[in-house]
């Protein structure tokens, strides 16, 4: 499993310095049933990506000649100390899905996609703080193997996916601004961020909140900048990944 990052010695609880991203790595095929699966880390963090296929839309897009992309997001039991239990989805758990739905189809041309619908699960496997960033970019990586494959076998013309896509969070723990927060920072953090991005530079959603005192429009643009540096090396990272094609469809899946 390739790992990305270097690790210099620093105050923050795992010595990483300010600007540094934690570990960080993509397994494709993680699961053997699907057209798309990552197992996508970041430290301690691992969230599982994978997709589904379905020969149907929306009621409200039939008609239209495009697809739809659409994603689920659940934290599984054992992913944190204390037992998450198995429920329909809470209000957490949709506020994330619909963000990494959102993500997906900022770079995704529906069109090209004809009327068929492709679902990404996320679950979060362990939870050690940015399983929503983590999860966008694993799915991207899931999403990006699945239409490949689809294009490999000629039931699409086109690969419908145009740019990268990643997201990273970022914060202010102790008055300093910090790169990809661990629980134990972001539980602490006076502000914090998460910041989606595509490959070449464009911003798709950018989520900050002061816990406590307000932030000052310089402290933004830091830390949005801060985000952007993280997310052009998680890129790399990627386009590491999909320079080796994914291998063709196995007779299992």
């Amino acid at each position: 499993m390739p790992k990305y990052g270097v690790a210099p010695v620093t105050t923050r609880p795992d010595g990483r310095a300010p600007d540094e991203l934690r570990p960080f790595a993509f397994a494709r095929d993680h699961t053997a049933m699907t057209p798309g699966s990552v197992l996508v880390s970041f430290g301690r963090t691992k969230v599982l990506c994978t997709v589904s296929l379905e020969p149907d839309i929306p009621r409200w897009l039939k008609g239209q000649g495009r697809g739809w992309v659409t994603a689920e997001y659940n934290m599984l039991p054992g992913s944190s100390p204390e037992r998450v239990r198995r429920s329909l989805t809470n209000g957490r758990s949709q506020e994330i899905q619909r963000l990494i739905g959102r993500s997906l189809r900022s770079v995704c041309d529906l069109q090209a996609m004809g009327e068929r619908s492709i679902i990404v699960d996320c679950d979060v496997l362990q939870a050690d703080g940015g399983t929503r960033t983590a999860s966008i970019c694993g799915a991207y990586l899931a999403l990006h193997d699945a239409c490949t494959r689809l294009v490999a076998a000629r039931e699409l013309a086109a690969h419908p996916l145009g740019d990268e896509l990643a997201a990273i969070s970022v914060g202010v723990v102790d008055g300093e601004a910090r790169l990809d927060l661990p629980y134990v920072e972001d539980s602490a953090a006076e502000v914090d961020f998460n910041v989606v991005m595509t490959g070449s530079g464009q911003f798709v959603e950018v989520q900050g909140t002061a816990e406590g005192k307000p932030f000052s429009r310089a402290e933004l643009d830091g830390l949005v900048d801060l985000a952007a540096a993280g997310i052009a090396r998680i890129v790399e990272g990627q386009r590491e990944y999909l320079a080796t094609p994914p291998p063709a469809l196995s007779p299992l899946r």
